[in-house]
């Protein structure tokens, strides 16, 4: 493999040497299972019990993976990315609320999100997430497929609503929404509800993008649907690919309830599942649009050299890189620098209610085995050419 990703100076170039040891710092905490399942229970305990953590949790973890706590505070994080060439896409993380007001308070955020990125050329793309918009119960059961009552049939119109009003407004003010993935059991009434709004809006241009969750086995095959449904209707996809966010717990509701795990058996077949369905992708690019969301080094060079083979420019707007904020400046930096499309996904939001996101981040490190340690090798290699 091309030794691309190993460019520390240019992956690291925004970094000061305080926030070079503070990000070492933070991985090293990381790397160690039990300090995190501890932190996070002292965090948890500390936030309920109001004492005054909120500074200290700012000044760190929440500086390091957050871009600010509302979209004004995100814009220094977003120019100095932008002077680098990343571009930036604006994530309100708040996870796990459950009341209309809620649902209808992040569909407004989304909507200033997307004014927001309609007046900067740094932001060309924004996202949400289903479970952000409606309750998690109501996507269960329309993908079940069982009848709602009249009140929860109010609910789900308004959950139909919410999406309209936000992919309507992307695509007036031409900002591509990425709509995230959820848990397989929330995932069929996701699917519908984004193919409704892709055969609305895509017409042409995609501006609406569903994701795939490729550490599922049966997402291929989905697309490859999808795809003959769009070329029969005449509409074009968007499409984010990423390996995956709900892996332990998607198995444990398997077993418990007795079905097939959606999950591939091991890594090696999620592996050879998104590279297929990036080549597949990337062969079909004139009906489809791409969002590589990977930190693996092994997928991005794939997709490098795939474009070189098939003639795709590297700065064709069909196809996007992207990253998560605080995580795998190597690739999202050295791409950049190559001419390739480069966007960071910056979750903000108030620091309470971003810490459930914050904690979900730090278990998924702990458990992705390698991407720790290779941030911590590269993080190691960069002091060191400092100190040289």
């Amino acid at each position: 493999m091309s030794d691309i990703f190993e460019n520390t100076e240019v992956a690291f170039s925004l970094k000061s040497d305080s926030e070079l040891e503070r990000a070492y710092f933070l991985f090293k905490m990381i790397s160690h299972e039990p300090l995190v399942r501890i932190g996070t229970a002292a965090t948890n305990f500390a936030l309920k019990a109001h004492l005054p953590v909120e500074r200290l949790i700012r000044s760190t973890v929440f500086d390091h993976f957050c871009g600010g706590i509302n979209e004004e505070d995100c814009l220094p994080v977003i120019d100095k990315m932008y002077s680098k060439g990343v571009s930036s896409v604006l994530d309100f993380s708040v996870e796990g609320k459950e009341t209309e007001e809620h649902f209808d308070s992040a569909m407004e955020t989304t909507l200033k999100i997307i004014n927001f990125a309609d007046e900067r050329e740094s932001m060309p793309i924004a996202v949400f997430k289903p479970t952000g918009f409606g309750r998690p119960y109501l996507y269960q059961k329309k993908g079940e497929g069982k009848p709602f009552t009249t009140e929860e049939q109010n609910e789900w119109d308004k959950i139909v609503a919410r999406y309209d009003k936000v992919c309507k407004l992307a695509k007036e003010k031409d900002v591509e929404i990425l709509i995230d993935a959820e848990q397989s059991w929330f995932q069929d009434a996701t699917d519908d509800l984004c193919e409704d709004m892709m055969r609305k809006y895509n017409t042409g241009v995609p501006i609406v993008y569903t994701t795939l969750q490729l550490y599922r086995w049966d997402r291929l095959d989905y697309l490859k649907a999808l795809h003959e449904r769009a070329l029969k209707d005449g509409f074009t996809i968007g499409v984010k690919i990423v390996r995956g966010a709900y892996m332990e717990k998607e198995r444990e509701i398997a077993k418990e309830k007795g079905y097939e795990s959606p999950i591939c058996a091991t890594k090696e077949a999620t592996d050879k599942n998104f590279d297929e369905t990036l080549e597949y992708i990337l062969r079909n690019l004139d009906t489809i649009s791409l969002f590589i969301g990977t930190h693996n080094e092994q997928s991005s060079f794939l997709a490098m050299q795939l474009m070189e083979k098939l003639n795709i420019a590297k700065n064709d707007n069909r196809v996007w890189f992207g990253q998560l904020y605080g995580m795998s400046d190597h690739i999202s930096f050295n791409l950049a620098a190559e001419g390739y499309n480069v966007a960071k996904y910056v979750p903000f939001g108030p620091v309470k209610d971003v810490m459930p996101y914050l904690i979900r981040r730090a278990e998924e490190n702990t458990s992705v085995a390698g991407q720790t340690s290779r941030e911590l090798m590269l993080l190691k290699k960069e002091r060191k050419r400092r100190k040289l």
